[in-house]
């Protein structure tokens, strides 16, 4: 019945019998998931998580068939959230950084081999030995720079200055031993670009990725003055100087990025172009960032298929364990899906690939509001366009997320942030064994209870019936095609239902704690 429900929805009322449901049609404008369009989706996800502005930009290889912007780009000039809209694209920078690499490696002028103390005069000595491969796998074991006390985002650091803020720290651990991104890896590598190219980092990205590609919403913080962006008055939000010069028509403009603070948006300082560099420097809009990730599925940025693979190849640490993630991205169990993400104070955005050829849909999500993760709202999306690409249960039942890692895995993962934020684990249920011991075979599921009774106690005290979803539980499963699912009720969602208005501060705790454990166990960073 559900099949044939969902082929009523064929554009004209096509019966062809061998065209799939609209639900999985390219260029479907009736695109919806579980109901809801992708406007939706968009409206009601920014006015969960106050987000000011959005873009979303859609590839369905090789077209770029929707770019919207949602909101507002600067809360206090009134700024439109646009397709022209630049955002700071945070860790994402990590991926035009690894593909500057792989051209410098085709050319000659580098090998993955190559020790970091070759390019990189004056590092200290533990560092030296650290290879170029081992940097873009993140199994260098280089304290994070961005994660020090004295780092301010907002400063213009120089090279040295960057180095001086973790050099006398001792590795986090032997190299090639564990997966940890570190924003320090990657300042490493620009640094290797710079003297393998004789071009400054960004003069090479720049011609070699930005011009290549003729992307005119692309750059770096130093090419701001060269955009001409119209100095909105904030009195009275009009735009005037597009009725005198075409540049200003559709304008290119920054967008401000926020943070919250009591339940209260409050703008955030630029980030420094030097505080970031090849780690996550880059300004881009949603739909040039869909146009670079064309342009990275073919031969037009790295010539050869095996150094394309490269790039997308898991880690293989010295223990023989695999990691799913490389130079940023993350590989979910999904065939050919592929995913990275971008923080940086004020901002978060999100790129989602499904390289398979029966798939080719890719999703891009910019925001300006820091700490937001756009990855169940970017599978909700592709599933507009394909049933499968979304997960598996709708998300009025759950929150669900796909993992990159077994069911066994992922689950210890799970209890293994949990334990260290001292939440107490009441119960661990393996539904696949218990169907066993019945006769009956079950893919491997299992849930995790757990919860702090202090916490639990309060709200039960403000609302009984509470106690029917306490402690709090996570469920993880394979689905028939072997992809892993973690699902969840949500906290915030949970409180509302019961009418909880009274422990704001307990159920913020409650959310965080569960949205980092969700992230640690299923993906790599």
């Amino acid at each position: 019945m559900i099949a044939k429900l969902a082929c009523l929805c064929l554009i004209g009322g096509l019966m062809l019998a061998t065209v799939q449901p609209a639900c999985a049609e390219r260029g479907n404008p009736m695109a919806e998931f579980d109901g809801q369009t992708i406007d939706a989706m968009i409206g009601e996800f920014m006015k969960e998580h106050r987000i000011p502005g959005m873009t979303l930009a859609i590839v369905q290889a090789p077209y770029i068939s929707r770019v919207v912007g949602y909101g507002v780009s600067d809360v206090e000039k009134r700024l439109l959230a646009s397709p022209k809209t630049l955002w700071s694209v945070g860790q994402m920078t990590q991926a035009y950084t690894a593909v500057a690499i792989m051209q410098l490696v085709e050319a000659e002028k580098m090998t993955l081999d190559d020790p970091v103390g070759k390019h990189v005069p004056g590092l200290p000595a533990a560092w030296q030995p650290i290879t170029v491969r081992q940097l873009m796998a993140h199994v260098s074991g280089l304290p994070d720079y961005t994660k020090q006390a004295a780092f301010n985002p907002s400063q213009d650091y120089k090279p040295g200055e960057v180095i001086a803020l973790v050099q006398n720290l001792p590795l986090a651990f032997p190299r090639g031993m564990q997966v940890a991104n570190s924003a320090t890896d990657f300042f490493l590598l620009g640094l290797v670009i710079e003297k393998a190219s004789g071009m400054s980092y960004e003069a090479f990205v720049t011609r070699n990725q930005i011009e290549r590609l003729g992307l005119k919403n692309t750059m770096f913080a130093s090419g701001l003055p060269t955009v001409k962006q119209e100095a909105v008055e904030k009195n009275d939000f009009r735009h005037r100087e597009f009725l005198a010069e075409r540049a200003y028509i559709n304008p290119t403009e920054m967008a401000a990025g926020y943070t919250e603070k009591d339940g209260k948006l409050a703008p955030v300082k630029p980030n420094s172009q030097g505080a970031w560099y090849a780690d996550g420097a880059i300004l881009a809009s949603a739909e040039d960032i869909s146009l670079w990730d064309i342009g990275l599925a073919g031969n037009l940025l790295v010539k050869k298929k095996e150094n394309r693979d490269f790039l997308y190849r898991s880690v293989k640490l010295k223990n023989g364990t695999t990691v799913p993630a490389h130079c940023g991205w993350r590989f979910p169990g999904h065939k050919g899906l592929m995913d990275i993400q971008g923080h940086v104070p004020g901002f978060s955005c999100y790129l989602s690939r499904f390289t398979d050829p029966s798939e080719l849909v890719c999703v891009t999500l910019c925001a300006n509001k820091e700490g937001v993760d756009l990855t169940e709202l970017a599978r909700r999306i592709a599933g507009a366009f394909d049933r499968k690409l979304g997960p598996p249960v709708p998300p009025k039942v759950m929150t669900c997320r796909e993992s990159c890692y077994t069911v066994r895995n992922t689950v210890n993962r799970l209890e293994e942030l949990l334990e260290a934020k001292r939440v107490e684990i009441t119960a661990r249920i393996d539904h696949a064994a218990a169907a066993k011991k019945t006769g009956m075979e079950l893919r491997p599921t299992k849930v995790l209870v757990f919860g702090n009774p202090a916490v639990g106690t309060h709200l039960m005290l403000s609302r009984p019936g509470i106690a029917l979803d306490l402690p709090l539980r996570v469920a993880v499963w394979q689905e028939p095609d072997g992809t892993v699912w973690l699902g969840y009720h949500d906290v915030e969602d949970l409180a509302q239902q019961y009418g909880i208005t009274d422990r704001a501060d307990m159920i913020a705790w409650m959310a965080a704690v569960l949205t980092e454990a969700v992230r640690h166990a299923t993906v790599p960073y």
